[in-house]
Order: C-alpha cells, then sequence, then structure tokens
C-alpha cells in the first residue's frame, strides 16, 4: 500500500480552480471550492460532487478495501473519493471523462505511485487488462444503468461493488418479486450479485445539489452462477422482452418473442396471466431455457 495523501491542500486547490475563471472569490476554504466547482462541472456528464469526508469514509469502509486490492473508481470528479482510496489500496485506476478535471487531478495528485489516472469512456474501457479489481464510485447518473451492466459483464475478475447512485435506481436494483419497483434491472444484477442498500445520502451533501436523494449499494459478486442457464443471451431477451409492457401479461409480451409461448409457459407451470414484476430469477430462467432457440421471432 501507497500512502499518498495532501492534506493540506484547501488553499492550493482553491488558487488553482479559481485561475482564469473570471471571478472574485472574496472568501477561502470551502466555499471557493464549491463556487467554482459549479463553474467547471459539466452538466452533460451528470455529475454532482461528494464533500463530506464522514460521507465519503463510509462509502470506502462499505467496499472492504485491503491493502492488496486493486480498486477502480470511475468519475473522480475533484479526488476527494479518491485521495481515501489511494490511501487504503494497493493500486487506483481512476477513470473519468471530462478532460479539465482529469488535467486538475493530475496536478493534484503528481507523485503518487499507486494511483492511475485514466481519460477514457468507463462504458467502453478495457477491464480484462487489470486483473482482479473492485468499484467503489459516485457513479454519474447518466450512465449508471449501463455501467453497472457493463461491469456485470466482467464478473470473472469483478470482486465487488460499492457505488453511490439515485436511491430511487438503487432500490430498483434490491428490489424482490411483487413490487413496483421491480424489474429488468433487479433480475439482472440479482442473477451474479447480491445487492444491498447501505444507506441514504441527501441531496443536500452534494455540490451542486441534484434533484433527488443518493444512496451507497453493495454488490456481493457470486463465486457461481445462482442458476442453471442454458443460454444467457437468451435469458436476457426473455427478461426484457417480459417487462417490456408492464401493464400486460406474461403471455401477451412473450408472444412476440415465441409463438408457442402459451403452450411453454404451460408446460413449465407458469401460468401465463401473470404480471413479469411476480416472477422469480428461477422462473425467468426456466422460461428461457424452455424456449429454443428456434421458436424464437426475428427482430427484423
Amino acid at each position: 500500500m501507497s500512502l499518498c495523501l495532501n492534506l493540506n491542500h484547501s488553499k492550493p486547490i482553491d488558487l488553482y480552480l479559481t485561475r482564469g475563471t473570471g471571478k472574485t472569490v472574496a472568501n477561502k476554504g470551502l466555499k471557493s471550492v464549491i463556487i467554482t466547482i459549479r463553474s467547471v462541472k459539466r452538466r452533460k456528464l451528470g455529475q454532482h460532487f461528494l464533500y463530506d469526508s464522514a460521507i465519503l469514509g463510509r462509502i470506502a469502509d462499505e467496499a472492504c478495501i485491503a491493502s492488496y486490492d486493486t480498486v477502480v473508481e470511475i468519475g473522480p470528479g475533484t479526488g476527494s473519493l479518491t485521495e481515501i482510496l489511494i490511501a487504503r489500496a494497493n493500486k487506483v485506476i481512476a477513470i473519468g471523462l471530462d478532460i479539465t478535471l482529469y488535467d486538475r487531478l493530475k496536478v493534484r495528485f503528481s507523485g503518487c505511485p499507486n494511483l492511475e489516472l485514466v481519460h477514457a469512456d468507463a462504458l467502453t474501457f478495457d477491464y480484462s487488462s487489470i486483473g482482479a479489481f473492485k468499484v467503489a464510485a459516485n457513479i454519474p447518473y447518466y450512465i449508471t444503468t449501463p455501467l453497472i451492466f457493463r461491469l456485470l459483464a466482467e464478473r470473472e475478475t469483478l470482486t465487488g461493488m460499492t457505488l453511490l447512485v439515485q436511491k430511487e435506481l438503487a432500490q430498483r436494483i434490491a428490489s424482490v418479486p411483487g413490487r413496483k419497483s421491480y424489474g429488468v434491472l433487479s433480475v439482472m444484477t440479482q442473477l451474479v450479485s447480491v445487492p444491498e442498500i447501505k444507506f441514504v445520502v441527501g441531496r443536500e451533501s452534494f455540490r451542486p445539489p441534484p434533484e433527488v436523494d443518493s444512496a451507497v449499494i453493495g454488490f456481493q459478486m457470486l463465486k457461481a452462477k445462482r442458476l442453471n442457464i442454458t443460454d444467457e443471451r437468451l435469458f436476457s431477451l426473455v427478461v426484457r422482452t417480459s417487462f417490456s409492457m408492464r401493464r400486460k401479461t406474461l403471455g401477451n409480451n412473450l408472444r412476440g418473442l415465441s409463438a408457442g409461448v402459451g403452450d411453454i409457459l404451460k408446460s413449465i407451470g407458469i401460468d401465463a396471466q401473470r404480471r413479469p414484476e411476480t416472477l422469480t430469477i428461477d422462473e425467468f430462467a426456466r422460461i428461457a431455457n424452455a424456449i429454443s432457440h428456434e421458436t424464437v421471432k426475428p427482430f427484423f
């Protein structure tokens, strides 16, 4: 583990971040940082920065980072969580798309041997090149769902995730059959992991504040497949098609996928009149395994 903390960085950061903004900041310290960050925030990137050291520490605690871990942080922002992670992990790979923040992080953390700053799109980054890793991050809102699916695709080397996301999204991920919040995201994440909401973070903790509250959710990756699924791509297709129109019955939704869906559901003891949000992951797996490739209708 390499220790690279800059505990007295508030004034240098103030001077650096305010340079070139064209604004006079009368108050030093945190207020000037907040004002400046608002001026550089990229709204299209959906980033809301968190500075509360107690909350940041709790996120790192929930990630259970060991001194031998490689940790990936996505959307490092101004480096508040990054600073905590590099004090605990063997290596931190911070991936960000904002070139302005990337350049500032290079200055702030110059000389940190266990930090690798990467200016790249986290959705297309090659995670297979880094070996076993954990993820701890305040995820930019606009890429949360596709990013979670992208990371779960690396489950062979992904050992766990601790993410700060929108509270409503966290509730959907951790939802159970029978709830309105239960859907595609619930099924697909719980197929390969055990998600658990750790704690809620109020919107007032962020700068600038988002319109909704957030939550920290942990993902404990399963070491073995939860179910015996013949074709995972077909399973995903069945789940997505089942939830395509939530007000319709399972049979109606899956009719567009397989001509003989009624008989298939009957043969495995599942009522075609059920709503998709009432099915367990096991039942979705039984449906997918029962549908042969030949019965799946082409999309185009």
